[in-house]
């Protein structure tokens, strides 16, 4: 039973991952600057995590920075990486006041090395007595989270402590960013576009979809529950039939 809105919830994902869509259109829509729109996005992350801790979700891995992100206006990004350490700077004592523990995944050697600095410093002061586990994945992209996967599993097949033949689909799952996470359950996407834009390409093999028409700044903490109640109605059966799942075979 979800204590918070009186709402039972029979089966809870234990990883969501969401793609933060719609903040330029949100800023657009009132007539703001595109930066505004990421800062209107941040309520909305304080509002799902604070969700995920209450309805019991364990991993929320959100998508804040594509690597095909860096292409955008330079200014954008370069406000987009000032947010990026404000947040770094100012989040970390909530996060361990709400026993969360940030990991954040992707090519970080992109950024400055003040930022590179202060996201292992919140990633080693969140990393005791968590109950959720909150993953950015920023400068990230699904084909080059595999990529370094294959390349690592590459070096070891050449200092010999790896056969080729060995290799198995879960060698390549313990080489990714996510390696020591359970894969999403549910994957969300915001503002009503229906593609996953090379986000966790590989985790999300089994991944339940939900596609939300609000823009991400909008995304309350009714529009989580929506999507969690709907995950909770669905089957999933991971290549089996409907009577086999009901089997429980």
């Amino acid at each position: 039973m979800d204590t918070v809105s009186g709402t039972s919830l029979p089966v809870v994902p234990r990883h969501v991952a969401i793609i933060m869509d719609g903040n330029n259109r949100w800023a657009k829509k009132h007539g703001k600057g595109r930066l505004a729109g990421h800062r209107a996005g941040v309520d909305a992350v304080r509002k799902v995590i604070e969700a995920c801790g209450d309805y019991g979700v364990e991993v929320l891995t959100l998508f804040a920075f594509s690597s095909e992100n860096w292409n955008r206006p330079q200014d954008e990004v370069r406000g987009l990486m000032d947010l990026f350490l404000h947040a770094l700077k100012r989040e970390v004592k909530r996060l361990q006041r709400h026993k969360i523990r940030l990991k954040v995944i992707g090519d970080i050697s992109q950024f400055s090395p003040v930022i590179q600095k202060y996201i292992h410093q919140a990633e080693e002061q969140t990393a005791h007595d968590y109950k959720v586990t909150l993953v950015i994945a920023a400068s990230y992209g699904g084909q080059w989270d595999i990529t370094e996967a294959t390349r690592k599993l590459a070096h070891q097949v050449q200092d010999g402590s790896l056969n080729a033949a060995d290799i198995t689909p879960e060698h390549i799952q313990n080489n990714l960013t996510t390696g020591d996470l359970p894969p999403p359950d549910l994957l969300i996407r915001t503002s009503g576009e229906h593609r996953i834009s090379n986000f966790l390409l590989w985790q999300c093999a089994y991944s339940e979809f939900y596609f939300a028409d609000v823009l991400w700044p909008d995304f309350s903490r009714e529009e989580f529950l929506k999507a969690l109640r709907e995950f909770a109605g669905r089957q999933r059966r991971f290549g089996l039939t409907s009577e086999q799942c009901e089997a429980g075979t």
